[in-house]
């Protein structure tokens, strides 16, 4: 006789560099409506860049809470996206490399994951990259590590890798913990700056079936460009632009497609907000603009409590 799975609880959260404090908060907000810890109320966290750091972080043994995490973009943020006066001279402004070292990023990392291994996730994690020599997505699956050291990682490897947002970080390569192969590997903003379809195609590829999805933004794009301006462009001026089109492109059509696949009543909740206060940037870490991401997310609370509401419901009573 097969074996039935259950219905898999779903978490998934977007990239978007120090936009990251966002769904930190309203991850802070579901543990304290639910008295639970995020790890708790899911069967499998999913993240791209930001995101990805947000599943390491919130599964590792001993894992930060979800105010903790939040507290610590705004602390460790303007030290990781620091740009020195060299690098902003012989970078020509990111034009011709990386727009930061990740010395802050690394030690950020390192400080707050130690060398946990993929493997030893208290809830399953699916974190995206992008492998730039063979060219294919590349996924980081603790369930997999579990089985396979040649597919295991530490996660401050893990999260290095999906946070190597290109323009902003250089690539890096990443070796397995059984020294298999080494990878190397950017943001898999690049295809799935939303993880929500992954994480889906996932569950249901295993033969099983999503019972909640929840699906955190991080602030969607707000700068527009006029097409008198973007006629004349060429190779230059398209690079930083079409990025972000790609990025806010993707998260939008997976939020359709999951829209029309989990018509289920309160089986799938995206949240999400324009940006009123604060920039799109994906690196401004400064004061102002920290303090505007916490007036965001904290907005996001208030407007879509009742939705908020309903869907700690559904995962404190599949817990139950």
């Amino acid at each position: 006789m097969a074996v039935r799975l259950a219905p898999v609880r779903v978490l998934s959260i977007d990239g978007g560099g120090i936009r990251g404090l966002i769904p930190a908060i309203v991850l802070a907000s579901i543990e304290e409506r639910t008295g639970r810890r995020v790890h708790e109320l899911f069967d499998l966290i999913a993240g791209t860049s930001t995101g990805g750091i947000l599943a390491c972080a919130l599964t590792r043994p001993s894992p930060l809470r979800a105010a903790e995490l939040a507290a610590l973009y705004e602390e460790e943020g303007p030290s990781i996206f620091h740009r020195s006066v060299v690098k902003r001279l012989f970078s020509v402004g990111g034009l011709v490399d990386e727009r930061y070292e990740d010395d802050g990023l690394s030690a950020a990392l390192s400080r707050y994951l130690d060398d946990v291994p993929l493997s030893a996730a208290l809830t399953p994690i699916f974190v995206t990259a992008y492998d730039i020599a063979d060219r294919f997505a590349f996924f980081f699956r603790s369930s997999r590590a579990v089985a396979d050291p040649s597919y295991d990682f530490s996660m401050v490897a893990c999260a290095r890798a999906t946070a190597a947002a290109p323009t902003y970080f250089e690539p890096v390569e990443v070796t397995d913990l059984a020294g298999a192969r080494t990878y190397p590997l950017i943001d898999g903003g690049v295809y799935a700056v939303n993880p929500a379809m992954c994480a889906y195609a996932d569950v249901v590829s295993s033969g099983g079936s999503v019972s909640t999805l929840l699906s955190l933004g991080t602030g969607s794009q707000i700068h527009s460009y006029e097409y008198s301006d973007a006629r004349w462009w060429g190779q230059l001026q398209w690079a930083r632009p079409a990025l972000d089109m790609v990025f806010d492109g993707i998260a939008d059509t997976i939020e359709f497609q999951l829209g029309s696949l989990l018509r289920e009543p309160g089986s799938y909740l995206r949240l999400q907000t324009s940006l009123v206060e604060a920039r799109d940037a994906m690196d401004d870490a400064s004061v102002e603009n920290l303090r505007a991401l916490r007036r965001e997310g904290e907005r996001i609370v208030r407007e879509r409590g009742a939705e908020i509401d309903a869907v700690c419901e559904r995962l404190v009573g599949a817990n139950s």
